[in-house]
């Protein structure tokens, strides 16, 4: 996620460039073929490139509302599960009686292996970094489920069914308890479907289709105009569109490794320190770090 209002130069060009550069070959090719052959043969109609703009910006509009939709919930769940994974751990180190002190300290690092377990599913990249919250046997019973983190909640369940047995815990506190699982199994979903869910690719195929024609018709109809020029302005046209779009597709997958996206591990580290400073333990592990002299967070 980015941090920072403005970007340097630099760092929009570190982002377009590739775009950057077809753009440049596109209009200078279609401005020689013009120049050389095609203003021979035909001229292009102004009103051409005003329908083809007009039609390009509501298809560009409904794809990057689409794609914010996406990442505004994504980021929302997981501002939900932080203020819930507060309130489990608070509930559970203070309601059930003494007794069961080390029981419920052990749930409340394993919430912490269900976050960090929860994050890797969703960013699809190999992290056992969940398993220091959990036994060696649980390790190994939740390893054997496709789905670890509803594992992982399938275990506290069962430890929350052992406190409400043993007389730990009373009625009205089991049943606030076991809705917090309810909705960190809801959050989990949530989350599955955003990432799960791909956007209609025939929208981002017919965008980028209509983009490069509108470029390649741009440059031909100021070709004949204002010649040579057309090459940068038809860049300059081309590169707002692109952009936008290209702003549009990065948040398609809010869960994904890359600097636009939600920052899974510098919210889930936020839980681990909140988690771990309320049960007074040590070491409490430093936040994540911006990266990039502090344009984004992961």
């Amino acid at each position: 996620m980015l941090l920072k209002h403005r970007l340097s130069l630099s760092q929009i060009f570190s982002f377009t460039w590739k775009v950057d550069l077809m753009l440049l070959g596109c209009c200078t090719l279609v401005y020689f073929l013009d120049s050389r052959w095609l203003a021979a043969h035909i001229n292009i109609p102004i009103a051409v490139s005003t329908v083809l703009g007009t039609a390009i910006a509501f298809f560009i509009g409904f794809n990057n509302n689409q794609a914010y939709d996406r990442w505004w919930e994504a980021r929302k769940i997981w501002g939900a599960l932080v203020n819930d994974s507060r309130t489990w751990s608070r509930s559970i180190l203070n309601y059930p009686s003494p007794e069961t002190k080390a029981l419920c300290r052990h749930m409340i690092y394993r919430h912490l292996a269900f976050v960090y377990a929860l994050k890797t599913v969703l960013r699809k990249r190999p992290d056992d970094y969940y398993t220091r919250y959990l036994t060696a046997e649980e390790i190994e019973e939740v390893q054997k489920q496709n789905n670890i983190p509803n594992a992982i909640l399938n275990l506290q369940t069962r430890d929350l069914q052992q406190l409400r047995n043993s007389g730990s815990i009373d009625g009205f506190t089991f049943i606030e308890l076991n809705q917090l699982l309810v909705k960190f199994c809801d959050y989990m979903g949530q989350s599955e479907r955003i990432r799960n869910t791909v956007f209609p690719p025939s929208y981002l195929y017919f965008t980028k289709m209509f983009i490069w024609f509108y470029v390649i018709m741009n440059t031909l109809m100021m070709t004949e105009s204002i010649g040579a020029w057309a090459i940068p302005f038809g860049w300059m046209f081309g590169f707002v569109f692109h952009v936008t779009h290209l702003n549009g597709i990065t948040l398609m997958d809010p869960f994904d490794f890359q600097p636009l996206a939600i920052p899974l591990d510098s919210i889930s580290r936020t839980i681990e320190i909140n988690i771990i400073q309320l049960l007074g333990d040590e070491p409490v592990p430093a936040p994540v770090q911006p990266r990039q002299d502090g344009l984004y967070v992961m």
